[in-house]
């Protein structure tokens, strides 16, 4: 019996050679060399290349510190991973659409409305296969959740609570000391961090936001909360290292131990405890979380109402113990409970009275509770697709329906600003 074709192998070029470039969805490429493989990569860094490099095999005719020459000199290419800091999505998502390449594009689709709707209208002018990493649509956990919804075991969905739990030491390593510190260098905590929030959020619901206000504000992290006795560096001979919760020695000599992988391998490639002091005593992330130059907010509520009636809200911390999200929806015949950290379910039956539990176990593994490698998957396959010239599926988190959560943040982030009602 003759044996079915092999599928084609997919050749991705990666934009942005950073922790979620290389280390989420560069790792799931190299672990399936039968799906697809890294043929070109481009960043400004030349140690972040070297480093890509080595793990993809990738000779220096295929490391590029632009992008443009990139996408100009690598011919052959399937598809492109955009990865780069927020505020250079746009450009390079443009001229992989002029390739008529398959595009992963990591959230925020872009820090601006003006640029989102740019991008939004070019796409829609080629058909082009835009993948907005909304990853936590593919976990298990929100999947099981829309299931149940879908089922009607609740009833009517009438309204909903979801709180993004950021962890006050992943607040102060990503929003304090590190790349998403400051709007003008990536976009408002309530795009950066919380879009994937709102996309749930508008998943789960299943209509258009009409409506929302938001307030939220910088309330801990600034110069007049330094306590006495402490200094621009957590080494520099701070008297109150000891005791502060955000002591950069607590957190990534203590809490974390070097050598873990994240969040050491945003400090430095070199994630032996040596590289790691040395990344404390010279880098931005062994300041003072009282003394850094951020001016995201630390903390903000979204209240929302939505086309088919139901209301819901987004509470958003940085002052939290657990890094995870925890949701309740709540409807005329049940609700539903759940914690991600937990991979938890609770669901319970007003008919009956009757309580269930989820422990949705092992489909945790992996980051973002499995959702970057379901993303991965999704994406390489529907590359298959397109190789082959035969139907392509529709991404679950296509550009179109990315684009309703992102509307939504900037318009709480209007209402935060100006203290208005936004009616969208």
């Amino acid at each position: 019996m003759s044996q079915p074709p092999k599928a084609p192998q997919i050749r991705v070029a990666v934009i942005g050679a950073g922790n979620r470039g290389i280390e989420a969805y560069g790792d799931y490429i190299r672990r399936r060399p039968d799906m697809a493989r890294i043929v070109a990569i481009a960043d400004p860094r030349a140690d972040r290349l070297q480093d890509a490099a080595a793990r993809h095999g990738l000779g220096p005719e295929h490391l590029y510190a632009d992008w443009r020459d990139l996408l100009e000199r690598e011919t052959g290419l399937d598809a492109v991973l955009i990865t780069t800091p927020d505020t250079l999505h746009l450009e390079p998502a443009l001229a992989a659409i002029r390739r008529g390449l398959g595009i992963l594009l990591e959230k925020p689709i872009s820090p601006t409305e003006e640029e989102t709707r740019i991008l939004a209208e070019a796409a829609r002018e080629s058909g082009a296969d835009i993948t907005v990493a909304h990853v936590l649509r593919y976990t298990a956990f929100f999947s099981r959740i829309k299931e149940i919804l879908e089922r009607g075991t609740i009833g009517r969905l009438v309204t909903l609570r979801q709180t993004e739990h950021i962890g006050y030491w992943h607040f102060a390593h990503s929003f304090v000391r590190g790349n998403w510190r400051r709007e003008a260098e990536s976009s408002p905590l309530i795009l950066a961090k919380t879009c994937h929030d709102l996309d749930i959020v508008r998943w789960l619901v299943g209509a258009p936001c009409t409506e929302l206000s938001s307030v939220g504000s910088l309330a801990h992290f600034r110069r007049e909360n330094a306590p006495d006795g402490s200094t621009d560096r957590c080494d520099d001979g701070c008297k109150v290292e000891r005791s502060c919760p955000y002591s950069a020695q607590r957190i990534y000599l203590e809490k974390f131990k070097p050598g873990n992988g994240w969040p050491h391998t945003v400090l430095s490639l070199d994630t032996s405890s040596d590289g790691i002091l040395a990344a404390l005593q010279d880098g931005p992330y062994g300041r003072c979380v009282y003394r850094c130059d951020n001016d995201v907010v630390d903390n903000q509520v979204v209240a929302m109402r939505f086309a088919n009636g139901v209301s819901a809200t987004l509470n958003v911390s940085a002052f939290t113990a657990d890094n995870t999200r925890t949701l309740h929806l709540m409807g005329t015949h049940g609700e539903i409970a759940g914690n991600l950290e937990k991979n938890e379910i609770v669901v319970t039956d007003f008919r009956t009275d009757d309580v269930t539990t989820i422990r949705l176990g092992m489909t945790m593994v992996g980051r973002h509770a499995g959702g970057d490698d379901r993303l991965m998957a999704e994406f390489l396959g529907r590359q298959v697709q397109r190789r082959g010239r035969s139907q392509v599926n529709v991404a679950l988190a296509s550009l179109e329906e990315s684009l309703d959560s992102h509307f939504m943040a900037f318009a709480a982030e209007r209402s935060r600003r100006t203290g208005t009602v936004v009616r969208l």
